[in-house]
Formats: C-alpha cells, sequence, structure tokens
C-alpha cells in the first residue's frame, strides 16, 4: 500500500508542477484566465466540496447512526443541484460583467461606494472560518495515513499538508483544478467501487446486511433514529440544512465563475449532478455496511476502536477487506478528498487576502509579478496556521467542518441569493447578512446547538436571511436620480453666494 500511496503523491505533483509552468500572472494564479472547461471545472468543484468531510464524516455518521444519515445526504444533494441549475450561469455572468475574482469582489463591486469596506469584512469571514476547514482536512488525512500505515498522525498531518501548500504555491488556481481532476476521478473510484467489494464479501461470507444491521438495533433501520414527534422532525431538518451552506461557498462558487461561457456551464450541471448522486449514495452504503460487518464479526478488534472514532470505519474496512495494491489505490481516493478541498480553501482564502484586503488599501498599483509573489507567500501563511490548529483542535472531521460550512454559508449564502435574485437588496442589507451569519454561527454553536437540537447550520442560515432582508427594507438603495438631484443641490448651494 505504501508503495501505490507513495505514487500518487508523485502523481499528484507532477500533475501540478505540469500544469502550473504556465500559471505566472496574478490572474492565472487566482482564477485560471478562463482556461477550463465546464466538465474540468465541474470535477473540480465536486471534489472541492467532498472532502474528508464525506470519506471520512458522512461515511462514519451513517456507520453510528444508520440510515438517519440520509437527510444529510439529500441535504447536500439538492444544496448542489441549485448552486449549479439555478446560481451558476447567473454567477458566471455578473463575473464576466465586473471582472471580480474573488465572490467577496464579486459583492463588493455590486454595491458602489461601499466596496472597500465589504471586501475586507468579506475576507475576514473567509479567512477566519477557512483555517478551521483547512485544518479539518488536514487532521483528517493524518486519521487515514495512521490507519492505513501505523503512521504517527503528526506525520501524517505534516506530510499531506506540506504537499497541498507546496502545490498550492507552485501553480494557484491551475494547479489546484488540473489536481482536482484527477482526485475527483479517484474519489469516484473508492465510493463506487468499494461498495460493491463489500457486498461481494458479504456474499462470500454470508453476511445477510439488512439482517445484521437490524441485529445492532432498530434504529439503525430508522429514517428517525427511533425518534419521533418534535424530536425527528428537528433531526430532519438538521440534516437536509447542509443545502443551506452550498449557497454561499467561495471555493465552490469560484469554479462557477472561471467558467468560460453559458455552454460551459450546461455541460458543467449535469457533470457535478451524476457524480454527486453517485458519491453520496456510495458513502452512505459504506456507513451502513460497516455495521453489518461489525456485526458479522468480519472487522475483529478494530471495531472496539471505531466505538471511540467511528470516522475510521471506511480505512478499516477497506484495510480489512481488500488486498494491499487495491486497498492503496481506494485509500488514495480518500486522501485525494482531503487535498483537493484544502488546496482550494487555500487559494481561496490567499486570494482574498490580497484581493480584498491588500489591493483594496494599497497607495499605488503593484505589478502583477508583485502581486502574484504576494498572493504565493499568502498561501504558505495560511497553510501553516491551519497545520497548528489541525494539531489543536480536538473536534471531529464532522464537526470541523459543519462549524466552518454554517459560518461560510450563513454569512454569504443569503448575501449572494439576495444580490442575484432581488432587485432591493443594499448595502445594509449585504452588512447585515455578513454580520450576523458569522455571529451567530458561533454562539448559537457554543451555547443553544446541544440545548435545542438545532444545528448552527440551520439557525444561523435563517437568521441571516432574515436580518439582510429586514436592513434592506428599513435602509434602502438611494435611487440614481435621487442620488444625482441631492448632488445638483448640494452643488448650488456651495456656489450660492
Amino acid at each position: 500500500m505504501i508503495t501505490i500511496f507513495i505514487a500518487y503523491l508523485a502523481i499528484t505533483m507532477g500533475i501540478a508542477w505540469w500544469y502550473s509552468r504556465g500559471s505566472k500572472t496574478h490572474e492565472g494564479f487566482v482564477l485560471g484566465g478562463k482556461k477550463f472547461s465546464g466538465t474540468a471545472l465541474a470535477l473540480s468543484e465536486r471534489a472541492t466540496g467532498e472532502s474528508a468531510w464525506l470519506l471520512l464524516g458522512l461515511t462514519g455518521y451513517a456507520y453510528s447512526d444508520g440510515l438517519s444519515a440520509i437527510w444529510v445526504a439529500l441535504g447536500c444533494v439538492t444544496g448542489i443541484i441549485f448552486i449549479w441549475f439555478v446560481m451558476a450561469g447567473r454567477l458566471r455572468a455578473e463575473t464576466e460583467r465586473s471582472g471580480s475574482m474573488t465572490v467577496s469582489s464579486l459583492i463588493a463591486k455590486k454595491i458602489p461606494g461601499s466596496e472597500r469596506s465589504i471586501a475586507m469584512l468579506s475576507a475576514m469571514i473567509v479567512v477566519f472560518f477557512f483555517v478551521f476547514y483547512i485544518a479539518a482536512q488536514f487532521s483528517g488525512s493524518g486519521k487515514v495515513l495512521n490507519k492505513t500505515f501505523g503512521l504517527d498522525p503528526f506525520w501524517g498531518i505534516i506530510i499531506s499538508s506540506v504537499v497541498v501548500t507546496v502545490y498550492c504555491v507552485m501553480g494557484g488556481f491551475i494547479a489546484v483544478v488540473v489536481t482536482d481532476v484527477f482526485q475527483s476521478i479517484l474519489m469516484i473510484f473508492t465510493l463506487v467501487v468499494f461498495p460493491v467489494i463489500a457486498v461481494l464479501v458479504a456474499g462470500s461470507h454470508d453476511i445477510h446486511i439488512i439482517q445484521s444491521i437490524q441485529a445492532a438495533g432498530p434504529q439503525y433501520l430508522s429514517l428517525t433514529h427511533g425518534l419521533s414527534g418534535s424530536a425527528a422532525l428537528i433531526l430532519m431538518m438538521s440534516g437536509f440544512s447542509w443545502a443551506l451552506g452550498y449557497t454561499g461557498q467561495p471555493q465552490l462558487l469560484t469554479r462557477m465563475m472561471a467558467i468560460r461561457d453559458q455552454k460551459g456551464v450546461q455541460t458543467a450541471k449535469w457533470v457535478a449532478t451524476v457524480w454527486t448522486l453517485l458519491a453520496y449514495t456510495g458513502a452512505i452504503l459504506i456507513g451502513l455496511f460497516g455495521i453489518a460487518f461489525v456485526q458479522g464479526g468480519m472487522l475483529g478488534q478494530e471495531a472496539i476502536k471505531l466505538s471511540k472514532d467511528a470516522e475510521k470505519i471506511l480505512p478499516v474496512m477497506v484495510v480489512a477487506l481488500v488486498n494491499p495494491l487495491l486497498a492503496g489505490v481506494l485509500l488514495s481516493g480518500v486522501i485525494s478528498a482531503m487535498m483537493s478541498t484544502a488546496s482550494s480553501e487555500l487559494t481561496v482564502s490567499s486570494a482574498s487576502i490580497t484581493e480584498d484586503m491588500y489591493s483594496n488599501f494599497r497607495k499605488k498599483q503593484d505589478s502583477p509579478k508583485k502581486l502574484l509573489h504576494l498572493n504565493q507567500g499568502m498561501t504558505f501563511v495560511v497553510g501553516a496556521i491551519a497545520i497548528v490548529l489541525a494539531f489543536t483542535m480536538q473536534d471531529t472531521v464532522y464537526g470541523l467542518v459543519s462549524y466552518a460550512w454554517s459560518g461560510i454559508g450563513s454569512s454569504f449564502g443569503p448575501a449572494l441569493i439576495l444580490l442575484l435574485f432581488w432587485k432591493r437588496f443594499s448595502r445594509a442589507g449585504i452588512f447585515a447578512s455578513l454580520i450576523s451569519g458569522t455571529i451567530s454561527t458561533v454562539i448559537w454553536k457554543n451555547f443553544f446547538e446541544t440545548p435545542t437540537g438545532i444545528s448552527e447550520r440551520l439557525a444561523s442560515f435563517i437568521f441571516s436571511l432574515l436580518m439582510a432582508v429586514l436592513f434592506s427594507l428599513l435602509i434602502p438603495e438611494k435611487k440614481k436620480n435621487e442620488t444625482k438631484t441631492n448632488k445638483v443641490q448640494i452643488d448650488h448651494n456651495y456656489l450660492a453666494p
């Protein structure tokens, strides 16, 4: 297995180096210079969107909670379909019209006069939550490498994080997209092929999957985990609330902004949809099959360890059920999920710092070469901070991703939806969305999620959306002719004796 993994790392670095040779401009580093087809960007978006959270977090959640995990899957699939079929075309058109290179600048340029303050605030939110998201990916890689090769999690985190940071610094957006395409193929191979292998192994060992899951407990085959009434409703709504966050994730939406033309959008949305349906079906099945294999005694002593960390169910099953060569390929798909997401978030974070913070406050125009070097430096700095967090944070991959997902999605999701589809959306509404989404996520996560059972993903998004609408109505934008009239009146008063 170690040989396969080393080969995977070498291929990833080789692809990144080869395609990054032409990434010598700031625009190319940030958004790829419109070089990619819709298919490539759809695969990149999917590889980015489905991180360690899908292959470790969701499989572990399905293993620990059973069929009720399907509400999370349904929420994610709904969110993905929504952003591709409803938002993608408008995002690409707005990007072309405004010349924006980040989601933050896209929002800021929509409201003339407040570009700097909106860009600065949104960039700070992106960087704050993304370091947690990147740390979750690095932490997940430590788990997989520890289970697969017995490697200390410390070195697992170091190896994966260094590789990701290096190829991001080399080629930026271009290197990330081309490696994403390769990694998305490995990921879907793991999520489609391994459930088939698991079924064949179960048949050969006379393990009846449905009966084995039932033997573990009736709640594992319940859509509500045995809950009823309001508790069941909260469970379903909290799971489905993952859909809301997709509307505001910059690491995903930048792929839509980078598509060359509208024809590319049409192709991309179908590629993304098919990939998603296959991936989520596979993830849920792997978790459920894990319950059956534990009941059937196929995982031996590892079953005891899984009671402490359910997120290791996929690597444990792969190592136990298939030969080392195939296991190396399948687990490379797991590592791919983490690396593709972390790399995208690194480039988005560095672009937010250079484009939305530094560029808006510099006193003179910098050369493209200087901006490129600054972007590369910021990529390295954000990567280093995420490595430190990966060592110090105690939350699960699922928990870390949920927190970061909520913060970003609740801050940017309402703002982007209203920006694209509501003409009365004002600058006051933008600030309300960004500020209330961030604050409500932090407060709800720490004080209200446990006692209420309602996730911060749902509560913070609804609150942010309501605040954005309310402040837009209370403090609307002045009409252009009204602004011109006021300006004429001011000029007249100034010139009057």
